[in-house]
């Protein structure tokens, strides 16, 4: 018999698709699209995450990226500079915290940038 829970004892823990996923049903105003082998996040028309390859890539403020790219299992994506990609293959805690926290604030941005749009009379 096979144990499935881990030395905390909370169960087994999330992946990282699974963690984004959970997060795609819980925060508002999502919609999902598959584009080719990727599917991206959309918020107000907005992509603000993508799942390609296995790995996750989160439109975010360059200081982040920067800050971000610093991290391990990072790279710059090829989406653009506002892009960091987050590689699948590692799923320690960290990595998982650093993808449930880029997945949250590329959302919260992309809500910011929908309420700065000019509004159509």
């Amino acid at each position: 018999m096979t144990d499935e829970r881990q030395s905390s004892g909370l169960g087994r823990a999330e992946d990282q698709v699974a963690a984004i996923d959970r997060l795609a049903h819980e925060l508002e105003g999502i919609g999902r699209r598959e584009s080719g082998p990727a599917v991206e996040f959309v918020r107000g028309g907005i992509v603000f995450a993508v799942r390609e390859g296995g790995g996750h890539s989160f439109r975010l403020r360059p200081e982040i990226v920067l800050a971000a790219l610093q991290t391990p299992d990072t790279f710059p994506s090829e989406r653009g500079a506002e892009w960091v990609a987050l590689a699948s293959t590692a799923a320690d805690a960290f990595t998982l915290d650093r993808a449930r926290a880029w997945f949250e604030t590329a959302w919260r941005l992309a809500g910011e940038a929908v309420e700065r749009r000019p509004r159509m009379n």
